[in-house]
């Protein structure tokens, strides 16, 4: 499971921490299987009878576990089969669109901030990296079991789109002087490259975070953090 190629093989994947753990029993994933520190079980709540459940020592997690300080807790989740996006679900909404984000603690604090500003979906392009890469998950802290995340060739979802595209350019207008209007996608690009050269030509509303400063770039899970934050202000 620590493995892509297995965890596409198997369909499951790991999730580590009792609080996330708890996260994903109490949401629509199913649990495959719990091990758990001996010394930890008392913090265990009540299952479903059909999780199966292993006690080990921290020898034992330790030799599976992804974390050089195991937590105690480790599950073996079931990974929801892909689905497309309904685009009228997108509708009287903003939408968070991940094009080619490569680092997977940057995907788990995006997943992550958009939970905690309501953001129920997030559209990803193929070549983003996985939602269930085991630092991903972790940097979700739980987020994940309450986010939705869709892949799709971005080109032909954003052909099919009828909604207005917003992304994240240098040379866009203010995010704090944008239009906004009640619905939209909100397309934010690679670490280093930015958003591609193919999915600009999408863009019909080109927004920028101003910079005041001397630095030369904003981290993306910081941006995706201040878009969501800017977008919830002026719909509510």
């Amino acid at each position: 499971m620590h493995q892509k190629k297995y965890r596409k093989e198997h369909g499951l994947f790991l999730v580590e921490g009792i609080k996330s753990i708890i996260e994903f029993i109490h949401s629509s994933y199913q649990i495959h299987s719990i091990f758990y520190n001996i010394e930890q079980s008392n913090l265990l709540p009540k299952l479903p009878a059909n999780i199966n459940l292993f006690e080990v020592n921290n020898v034992e997690l330790g030799k599976i576990s992804t974390l050089q300080t195991p937590q105690g807790f480790l599950a073996i989740v079931y990974i929801p089969k892909d689905k497309k996006i309904d685009q009228k679900s997108l509708q009287n909404e903003f939408t968070l669109v991940l094009d080619g984000v490569q680092d997977p603690g940057n995907m788990g604090t995006i997943i992550r901030t958009a939970d905690w500003f309501g953001f129920k979906k997030i559209i990803c392009s193929e070549d983003t990296v996985e939602a269930f890469n085991p630092k991903t998950v972790q940097a979700t802290m739980g987020s994940l079991a309450r986010v939705e995340i869709y892949y799709e060739n971005l080109t032909s979802f954003l052909d099919q789109n009828q909604l207005p595209v917003f992304g994240a350019l240098l040379d866009g207008e203010s995010i704090y002087q944008t239009n906004w209007g009640k619905e939209g996608l909100v397309i934010l690009g690679n670490e280093g490259k930015g958003i591609s050269a193919e999915i600009i030509k999408k863009i019909n509303k080109p927004v920028t975070i101003p910079r005041f400063g001397a630095a030369e770039s904003l981290n993306v899970a910081v941006s995706a953090a201040i878009f969501c934050s800017e977008l919830v202000r002026v719909k509510n």
